[in-house]
């Protein structure tokens, strides 16, 4: 818990946030000419089929996502130059804004699998040690709905964006964040992998409350 506390710290926002000028930010667009987020991430930062859902993940999270954006250490052809047009304040901001909506998955503990009747609890509750792959939910909580400010809710992500992501992780693409962890995580990991993991979690909180 340490360790976490000392990352988060590195990576809180060193502006102060406000929650209702990133609201502007993300229905209007910024000062500099970032087009406003919810044309492609939803009026509630639910996100679409081809942009990840923004809401309720932690806002230092998603303000050091726009900073290596805007810095190229995580290359995204479409973002990077609505990150570049942000200010340090409006990134802020929107964070701020994103992180105090409501995040659509909860905490949600999965059962222990006793056999691999599912592949996909199987590496989100256990993990799969003989490849070296720790299980989800030691980093990114129970329900995959993220611990702190380092490891983001994943238990609502596409296949097909937790695809691309471990794809960019594979190619040096993505900044691999605090440790490197998902970097060296992300090389063990088949596409078959991710496709039971994004099923496993679709199954947990699917009639959630």
């Amino acid at each position: 818990m340490a360790c976490l506390a000392v990352l988060s710290a590195l990576h809180a926002p060193a502006f102060a946030a406000n929650p209702d000028a990133g609201a502007k930010i993300a229905a209007q667009g910024g000062s500099q000419g970032a087009t406003a987020c919810v044309s492609c991430h939803g009026s509630q930062g639910e996100g679409s089929a081809n942009f990840p859902p923004l809401a309720g993940q932690p806002a230092g999270y998603l303000q050091r996502q726009l900073d290596t954006m805007a810095n190229n250490q995580r290359k995204a052809p479409v973002m990077a130059p609505m990150a570049k047009a942000l200010t340090a304040q409006e990134k802020a901001d929107v964070a701020a804004y994103y992180a105090s909506l409501a995040l659509p998955v909860k905490p949600k503990q999965g059962a222990l699998p006793t056999a691999k009747s599912s592949d996909g609890a199987w590496l989100v509750e256990r993990g799969r040690w003989a490849d070296g792959i720790p299980a989800c939910a030691k980093c990114h909580g129970p329900g995959g709905a993220g611990v702190g400010l380092d490891f983001p809710a994943i238990g609502h992500l596409s296949a097909s964006y937790m695809q691309a992501q471990v794809d960019a992780w594979k190619n040096q693409s993505r900044d691999a964040g605090p440790l490197g962890l998902m970097g060296s995580i992300a090389q063990k990991l088949t596409p078959q992998d991710i496709k039971d993991v994004a099923a496993y979690y679709q199954q947990l909180h699917s009639g959630s409350n």
